[in-house]
């Protein structure tokens, strides 16, 4: 600010000096000048010293932007590359904590698969739960760890109420296994998504040969079932599950009552040489693949009221003891029945066209089928 301030001073004095010696040399040299013409011109001689100063605070003022300019574009740059380099660092924090998160789930998920062998029953629930929590935390494992509980429940087990030994009393090891085996079901069940989330998940269930108790999996979403083998007891709820996959029951027994009302059907519904000793409810149910019951045997009366069939339903070989409702929501698909029988005292409510052959020297009655809407049946 000083070094413009001597600037302006000695350009004015400049411009006086200027001003002066002009008019002086026009009145000394040039004996026809008047003294307005000398000052004029000299005037006009200060202005110009005055323009060219002016010019020149322009030219410094506009080289001084333009270097702003240059230190603010390089400011910026500089900016920019500590921005880039905080967000690679932050990257890799975020990279080695995420590490860090896998490595410390893993080392749980192996400590809670190694704590399932533990003789304790409590450390195997803590166990259980653990795996559970990890799968909730870690929506990743959560396949994994369906699997781990699956695992567990296929492994051998003895009960009196799974053996042909009711009478005796179970051991203080066999109780707890089956209340770890409980705790399983739950748990595995709990991981599954409900069948009102938009977009679920679908995660698939191999419980093959395993004793199941108490097993719900109603109002769930499961990608595929395979239960073949398995010995079901107490309830086995399905009611309003939604299955994407496969559903395998083959060579399954169920001592008890199955309910699958309003249970969907994606895939093709497995059930050859399925064992139920209890009522067998599919009421409002939806197959959108072919059912296969063949050679199964039913002791207590099977209810498909209202349910929707997409393709085939075999059932050829099958016996219901105590009664069959087939009244399914039209249109009727094709039905198998060759060989199919059903108790002949019991009630059965069976589609239009479908009569019964009493057989002889026997209570039960074989069905045949003429003609069921649009489709024609086997048998």
């Amino acid at each position: 600010m000083g070094e413009r301030k001597i600037g302006l001073v000695a350009t004015i004095g400049i411009a006086v000096v200027v001003l002066v010696g002009v008019s002086i040399a026009l009145l000394v040299f040039d004996p026809r000048t008047t003294g307005a013409d000398a000052l004029r011109t000299g005037g006009l001689a200060a202005g110009s010293v005055v323009a060219l100063y002016a010019l020149w605070l322009n030219d410094r003022r506009r080289r001084t932007e333009e270097k702003r300019q240059e230190l603010e574009t390089k400011r910026q740059e500089l900016d920019r590359e500590r921005y880039a380099l905080e967000q690679q660092r932050q990257a890799l924090e975020d990279r080695r904590t995420a590490q860090d998160h896998v490595r410390a789930s893993d080392e749980r998920f192996a400590r809670a698969v190694e704590l399932l062998g533990n003789e304790a029953d409590q450390v195997r629930v803590g166990a259980l739960h653990s795996l559970a929590g990890l799968a909730r935390n870690n929506p990743d494992y959560t396949q994994t760890v369906l699997d781990v509980l699956c695992s567990y429940l296929r492994r051998p087990f003895d009960h009196p109420k799974w053996t042909d030994e009711p009478d005796r009393a179970p051991t203080h090891e066999e109780q707890h296994e089956r209340t770890v085996r409980q705790t399983a079901i739950k748990l595995l069940v709990s991981l599954l998504p409900q069948n009102g989330e938009p977009d679920p998940p679908r995660y698939d269930l191999d419980v093959a040969n395993a004793r199941l108790d108490r097993f719900s999996l109603s109002g769930r979403v499961v990608g595929r079932l395979d239960a073949h083998g398995c010995l079901f007891r107490h309830r086995t709820n399905f009611t309003g599950t939604v299955f994407h996959g496969k559903v395998d029951l083959r060579d399954s027994t169920f001592l008890d009552p199955f309910d699958a009302t309003g249970a969907v059907f994606h895939g093709l519904l497995a059930s050859r040489r399925v064992v139920l000793r209890a009522p067998a409810l599919f009421s409002g149910a939806e197959f959108h693949a072919e059912v296969s019951l063949r050679d199964s045997r039913f002791a207590e009366r099977v209810s498909f009221g209202q349910a929707f069939f997409a393709a085939l339903c075999d059932l050829d070989g099958a016996s219901f003891d105590h009664g069959l409702d087939l009244r399914a929501r039209a249109p009727l698909p094709a039905f198998s029945v060759s060989g199919t029988e059903v108790g002949a005292a019991a009630a059965n409510d069976l589609p239009d066209g479908w009569t019964l052959t009493p057989l002889p020297r026997s209570n039960r009655a074989r069905i045949s089928v003429e003609r069921i809407g649009e489709n024609h049946a086997h048998g």
